[in-house]
């Protein structure tokens, strides 16, 4: 069946200098679908009117070329980020007009069936353009990547958990097929699919990882042990716990205390933690705020480090502990379900308030003869990074599952209007849908 991929968000990602964890997706999702033939899918956006329009193809593969050259970081990068920008926003000029309309039009028409998928949470919580696409003969198939903002509101800004809830709603009442990032994610969405008479099918496809060799050409790197925290800058991440850790170390120990780099962007309601870093001068020398880098500075600074710290509260999956392992870098994280699934038996796991235990094992693993370390090292020599092979190949086989049981449901539907009826109610029964 004809696929239908939503890029609205993607087109947007030309501004940052580092993919986030749903950049990645969005970026591997365009990679498969990009190597298919034009005729077997079609790239779309919502428009400033609200309803979706087609995407040219050969712009959506410009714009990945270039955020692909822009996020490897080096030379040439800026350009290729510069361009990004700007095929993104061509991207939105033509969305403005519509010229991609009568283009998505003609493919509804002439697929009759096909599978709409968003791989991203961007705008799921105004459903009315995704349910007309439905009605006109698209199945919605989402990837959920976490429930965090209604299970842990308190880490989201306000208003995002009544958001989220308007989200996981229209996936419970629209969706013909799910795809979660982990089993952990697929228990916490079920208890939403309960009051379906006819549930989705769901698929757990655990998110894959790109291998970046390690750059050369990085930011200096402390000649000291150091360690490595990665993730945007707000409450759920736990920074809080790092920098009170480190303010303890310096106190004690001075220029003699290990280092922490901390890689991510600044995000919200995290007031404390930008206090300490900008205010405490204990920390001076001793914590660095990296901001975002490109993944082969990432991976040379995971590779040269002590061990990924993640405190993380709560995850959806954890991509920053596969990309740790990835490159063979011991890890300390909280044990959550969806650590535990990407890290297996592997990492170091410690509660997220367990300030003690923190403690211990982070000046644990900055001694030079370290066994703990030593062991984890053994360990990881036997764990396997996640690939996107692995994710679509799970994919694959759930949206086959999907198309057949669509394709079924419109031969039942032709069957009983009558061998005269039309097999799928015409477009010009959903005007909006295409508006």
């Amino acid at each position: 069946m004809h696929v239908i991929l939503d890029v609205s968000r993607f087109l947007a990602c030309g501004r940052r200098r580092a993919p986030s964890g749903i950049d990645r997706v969005e970026a591997a999702y365009a990679a498969k679908w990009l190597a298919a033939t034009p005729a077997d899918v079609t790239f779309c956006a919502r428009g400033p009117w609200g309803g979706y329009a087609a995407v040219p193809h050969s712009l959506v593969a410009d714009f990945a070329a270039a955020l692909t050259t822009g996020w490897a970081g080096g030379p040439g990068a800026e350009v290729a980020r510069q361009s990004a920008l700007r095929l993104g926003r061509i991207a939105l000029l033509r969305l403005a007009v519509s010229r991609g309309r009568a283009r998505l039009n003609g493919v509804m028409a002439r697929e009759r069936r096909c599978l709409f998928l968003l791989v991203s949470h961007r705008l799921m919580e105004k459903p009315e353009p995704i349910a007309e696409l439905r009605a006109a003969g698209a199945a919605f198939i989402p990837l959920v990547h976490d429930l965090i903002p209604a299970t842990h509101p308190e880490y989201a800004r306000p208003g995002v958990a009544m958001q989220h809830l308007r989200r996981l709603e229209t996936v419970a009442s629209l969706a013909a097929g799910i795809i979660a990032n982990s089993a952990a994610t697929a228990a916490v969405l079920q208890p939403h699919l309960v009051r379906q008479a006819d549930p989705p099918d769901v698929v757990v496809a655990p998110l894959g990882i790109e291998m970046s060799a390690p750059a050369t050409d990085v930011p200096a790197m402390p000649d000291e042990p150091y360690f490595v925290s990665i993730g945007t800058i707000e409450p759920r991440k736990n920074h809080l716990l790092l920098l009170h850790l480190w303010r303890d170390f310096a106190a004690k120990w001075g220029p003699a205390a290990p280092r922490l780099v901390l890689v991510g962007r600044r995000g919200w309601e995290n007031e404390n933690v930008l206090d300490l870093l900008e205010r405490c001068t204990l920390l001076k020398g001793l914590v660095t705020e990296a901001g975002s880098l490109p993944d082969p500075a990432v991976a040379a600074l995971l590779a040269g480090s002590r061990a990924l710290l993640f405190p993380s509260f709560a995850e959806g999956y954890g991509l920053p502990l596969a990309e740790a392992l990835a490159a063979g870098a011991p890890a300390i994280c909280s044990d959550l379900p969806a650590l535990r699934e990407v890290g297996g038996d592997v990492p170091e796991y410690l509660d997220p308030l367990d300030g003690a235990g923190w403690r211990r094992m982070v000046l644990d693993y900055a001694g030079p003869d370290s066994r703990s370390r030593a062991a984890q090292l053994t360990r990881l020599r036997g764990w396997v990074a996640p690939g996107w092979d692995e994710h679509f190949d799970a994919v694959d086989g759930m949206l086959a599952r999907v198309a057949a049981r669509h394709a079924a449901l419109g031969a039942g539907a032709s069957r009983r209007a009558g061998a005269s009826a039309p097999s799928a109610e015409p477009l010009s029964a959903h005007p909006a849908a295409l508006r």
